[in-house]
C-alpha cells in the first residue's frame, strides 16, 4: 500500500506525483502556463481554492523550482513559471487527451493548438532509436542501471547489506 509520499517508490512518476500530483497543483500549473496567470488572488479566483491550500501549493512550487517569484508593477507577488515548470506543458496536454478521450462526453472543453498556425496539437509515442510511431501496447519498462543506484541508497539508509543488481 502507498502512504502519503512515494518516497520509497522508485519511478520518475512517483516522484513527479510528489511534487505536482495533487489535484489543485495540476489546476494551478495548467493555469500558469496556459492562461498566463501569475498572481495569487487569479489562481484562487478562477479555482475557488482555498488561501491556504493555494498558499501551500505556490509555496511547494518555488521549493522545487517550477516557479519563481517577484513583485508585480502593483506590488503584489506575482508567480512565473520556470523552465521546470513550463515542462509540465506536455504532461497536461497527454492528461487533457486522455480526459478528451475518456472523461469529456460533450466533447473536449478546450483545444490547444500551435501558436504558429492554429493546428491542433497532439502528443504520438515515437522511438528515440528509429524514429519511428509506437503503439501504447507496445510499450514495455525495463529497469535501468539507475535503479540498481535507488536500491543500493534506500539498502545503506536501512542498514541493509544490498547485492542485488537491476
Amino acid at each position: 500500500m502507498l502512504g502519503r509520499t512515494y518516497d520509497k517508490e522508485a519511478c520518475s512518476a512517483a516522484r513527479a506525483l510528489e511534487i505536482a500530483g495533487e489535484r489543485w497543483s495540476l489546476m494551478i500549473l495548467r493555469n500558469a502556463a496556459f492562461a498566463g496567470m501569475t498572481r495569487f488572488t487569479d489562481f484562487q479566483q478562477s479555482l475557488d481554492i482555498a488561501p491556504n491550500i493555494l498558499t501551500k501549493r505556490l509555496e511547494s512550487f518555488v521549493k522545487e523550482g517550477l516557479m519563481t517569484t517577484s513583485k508585480g508593477e502593483s506590488e503584489h507577488l506575482e508567480y512565473h513559471l520556470t523552465t521546470k515548470g513550463m515542462d509540465f506543458k506536455p504532461v497536461i496536454i497527454a492528461l487533457t487527451q486522455w480526459g478528451d478521450k475518456w472523461a469529456a462526453p460533450d466533447g473536449p472543453p478546450i483545444a490547444y493548438e500551435h501558436e504558429g498556425c492554429s493546428g491542433r496539437i497532439e502528443q504520438h509515442l515515437h522511438c528515440r532509436s528509429c524514429q519511428g510511431p509506437v503503439r501504447v501496447k507496445n510499450v514495455i519498462a525495463r529497469k535501468t542501471k539507475a535503479m540498481a543506484v535507488y536500491k543500493e541508497r534506500i539498502s545503506k539508509a536501512r542498514g541493509e547489506k544490498h547485492t542485488h543488481k537491476a
